[in-house]
């Protein structure tokens, strides 16, 4: 398959309009050399003509083509195209009518082969002059495209395209014909001419420009087309390519809309300082409002606020103080003005009040502005606006001005809306901060549960004579409930319970040490009293004055079928009999461990031993469970326990673990959570 070449539309058109152009000189100087020797060539004007519309045609597919790609060219920039050609096309002129000039009365002075090589040079830059600037002024035209202003110009467009071909109609004679086209295109030129919305962008320094550039054009064009009259005059032009109405409606349209372009840029001249400054506010606006950014900070936000508040009120001077919980106020941004003199300045101001009625603790701060009259280092008026999150000041921001009463309503406004936006802004950051530290929070809980989860037993110890199965679940991320077991002989198990004082981390830090004072102490097989008097000291050591820990410990011997166990402030335990086929709670009394620091603590340690048969059961749990409560602060209690068990007590552990835990939370209800931490040990005798 054969690859075409890619077409650049650029250069052929260029190309294209050269050899067109040399064409064109080719045939007119034929046609004068065969005139002037007498000779019959036989070329007819129509060549020339339609040569002429040809080159019209190429260029304007150049122009077309480089001005169009080009889509960032800036207006200024536009317009320089415009003046730059202009000037090239007037260089020439002048430099060819200074080579005139110098050949005085000579004989290539009167040449007309020489003299028609000229006029097709000058026809040429002309030609360009006029396409190219017409090419300008339309993406000027079609800057804020309408439906209306878009088929008005493709309107005009067409009409000039239809102007080139009307040179075969007159053959360029001035008749009514060719009057009426001037006219109607001069009426059309000016109908188009009107849309200058470009102009009110130009900042004032590129009005300026743009006045000296249309000037140029204005210049280049007046001088062209005096320069084509002059031709039309000239006898020595066998085929005239210039009185052209194409060229003729270019001329009117390129003058018409410059000139248009320049009264109007000088009329907005005297406005163009207010609409570069609306300008300037609305792009600070806009900065303060996306000021907030993954890496910025509220002192970015403050930096933004004071460049925008000064340039806004054309202030002399400013700072902005924040007020730190623990280094107190602080200045945080300072323009314009030297510490030194700031410090005067804020001296001044607290000694002579001249914002007395602003209160750091005012709760209506926000929106507010002070203003008031200094008199201290050249300074004459001052501005001073709160800096206001969720109902607190933390902050301020001071303008100063060398003249009195110089911040006007117009000034108040805008910056207190600059004011307004960065405090949003440095809020919208605190939110994000606190958003992130929320969610390393998060992080690190469910870290902590995991790690939580993990100081509780996979496997609970048992042999073949019980079995046990065990339950916990915390109230917030991690809770303080505690159960595990260990096997002391071959026969023989302890098995604890407990439950510290409060919920969340500083519990679950307790629950820790519980574990480990468990570890240590169950390997020197105490008895449960003993267990928790060694207990009670070691925990008094650590454990914080105002907590405690509730426990349970109990010693199984599957071989002798008895029980030990002793209570440190913990719900009773629950004790199914299998053969009074009936449960009650086991009664011993016991002190918190932690309560009572001192050996005074024996005292309130007691031990019990009983027996149990095949089928009795044993329910440990904390109170979370049975203070659980519904709508009605109604609490599932003690009774609805033990009922629950005396009606199932035939089923394995397990099932009975997941009905207790399915019963409370019909109780409370399914939308409801537990306030507390619960846990659940079931023992069942085989």
């Amino acid at each position: 398959m054969i690859k075409m070449p890619k077409i650049h539309t650029g250069k052929l058109s260029l190309i294209s309009a050269v050899l067109i152009w040399l064409a064109l000189l080719f045939v007119d100087i034929t046609r004068i050399f065969g005139e002037l020797n007498q000779l019959g060539t036989g070329i007819s004007p129509a060549y020339s003509y339609a040569l002429e519309i040809l080159f019209f045609i190429t260029v304007y597919i150049f122009y077309d083509y480089t001005i169009n790609t080009n889509k960032n060219s800036e207006f200024l920039e536009l317009i320089w195209r415009g003046a730059s050609t202009g000037l090239l096309a007037l260089t020439v002129s002048l430099i060819i009518r200074g080579l005139y000039f110098l050949l005085g009365d000579g004989r290539l002075a009167v040449d007309p082969l020489l003299r028609n090589f000229f006029y097709h040079v000058n026809f040429a830059l002309i030609t360009i002059f006029l396409i190219s600037t017409m090419i300008l002024w339309r993406k000027l035209i079609l800057y804020q495209k309408t439906k209306r202003i878009v088929q008005q110009w493709q309107a005009f467009e067409i009409i000039l395209l239809i102007s080139m071909f009307f040179v075969f109609f007159n053959n360029n004679s001035l008749d009514y014909s060719f009057l009426f086209g001037m006219v109607f295109m001069f009426i059309f030129s000016i109908s188009l001419s009107v849309n200058l919305k470009w102009i009110p962008y130009l900042t004032f320094k590129e009005k300026w420009k743009s006045i000296l550039f249309l000037v140029i054009i204005l210049i280049c064009s007046i001088y062209l087309f005096f320069q084509l009259l002059a031709y039309s005059d000239s006898d020595l032009m066998f085929v005239n390519l210039t009185d052209n109405l194409f060229l003729i409606a270019l001329f009117s349209f390129v003058f018409i809309y410059s000139l248009f372009s320049l009264l109007v840029t000088l009329f907005n001249l005297p406005t163009s300082s207010v609409f570069e400054q609306k300008l300037t506010e609305a792009i600070n606006f806009q900065r303060l409002s996306q000021s907030i950014k993954p890496g910025q900070s509220e002192n970015q936000v403050l930096d933004i606020l004071i460049d925008s508040c000064m340039s806004a009120s054309y202030a002399d001077a400013g700072w902005i103080e924040i007020l730190d919980s623990n280094l107190g106020l602080q200045v945080v941004h300072r323009r314009s003005i030297k510490e030194i003199e700031r410090a005067k300045v804020q001296t001044y101001v607290e000694t002579t009040h001249p914002f007395e009625e602003f209160k750091w603790d005012n709760p209506k701060n926000e929106y507010k502005v002070y203003s008031g009259r200094i008199s201290q280092n050249g300074f004459s008026s001052a501005l001073m606006l709160p800096l206001v999150t969720n109902h607190q000041t933390f902050g301020r921001i001071f303008l100063l001005k060398e003249v009195k009463e110089g911040f006007n309503k117009e000034m108040l406004n805008i910056i207190s809306t600059f004011v307004g936006q960065a405090c949003i802004s440095v809020e919208n950051h605190r939110l994000l901060n606190e958003a992130i530290k929320n969610e390393r929070y998060k992080e690190e809980l469910k870290i902590a549960q995991r790690v939580q989860r993990s100081l509780l037993p996979d496997t609970l110890h048992h042999d073949e004579y019980f079995e046990i199965c065990g339950f916990s679940e915390a109230a917030d991320e991690v809770g303080g409930d505690y159960y595990e077991t260990h096997q002391l002989k071959e026969h023989e198990f302890a098995v604890i319970i407990g439950d510290v004082s409060g919920k969340g981390t500083s519990a679950a830090f307790n629950m820790s040490q519980m574990k480990g004072v468990f570890q240590s102490l169950v390997q020197m097989d105490p008895n449960p009293r003993e267990f928790m008097i060694k207990a009670n000291k070691a925990l008094s050591s650590c454990l914080e004055r105002q907590l405690f820990i509730t426990a349970t410990y109990l010693i199984i011997n599957t071989l002798k079928k008895t029980i030990k166990f002793s209570r440190a402030g913990h719900c009773p335990t629950l004790y199914y009999d299998a053969k009074l086929k009936r449960c009650d709670y086991l009664t011993i009394d016991g002190m918190g461990l932690g309560i009572i620091r001192t050996n005074v603590y024996e005292d309130y340690v007691h031990e019990k031993t009983i027996n149990f048969n095949p089928k009795d059961m044993i329910v440990l749990f904390t109170d979370g469970l049975v203070e659980a409560s519904n709508d009605q602060r109604e609490e599932f209690g003690y009774e609805r326990l033990r009922d629950l068990i005396e009606d199932h007590h035939e089923k394995a552990p397990e099932e009975i673990q997941k009905l207790i835990i399915q019963r409370v939370f019909d109780f409370i209800g399914t939308n409801q959570t537990l306030d507390d931490d619960y846990s659940l040990m079931i023992i069942k005798f085989l």
